[in-house]
């Protein structure tokens, strides 16, 4: 696995559709939206695409529409495992860690 660090920014726009149903009145980003955002940033970065599997995720605060995050990743201590960190400016919005799955 190559890319063993990284960063990435990405933007989510208010026309996003997974604003359309979370949640009415006040809508945030779900939390499978910024994984899938991290696992596919550190994906093309990495090369790796076996897929991968969540070992830990934590959503520190909520994220809104018109937001840009950085992700940031870098190894683990664990052979093929990678910590992840979402920030939003200097606000942690999640975190956690993935393992590589054998490519086939």
């Amino acid at each position: 696995m190559d890319a063993c660090s990284g960063h990435v920014r990405c933007h989510f726009a208010a026309d996003h559709p997974a604003f359309a149903g979370h949640f009415p009145g006040r809508p945030i980003v779900p939390g499978v939206v910024l994984l899938d955002a991290a696992v596919h940033a550190i994906a093309t970065a990495t090369g790796h695409r076996g897929g991968w599997q969540l070992g830990a995720a934590k959503f520190i605060r909520a994220l809104g529409p018109d937001s840009t995050v950085d992700i940031h990743w870098q190894a683990a201590a664990t052979a093929g495992t990678l910590n992840f960190t979402i920030r939003c400016g200097e606000d942690a919005v999640a975190s956690g860690s993935l393992s590589a799955r054998p490519q086939a």
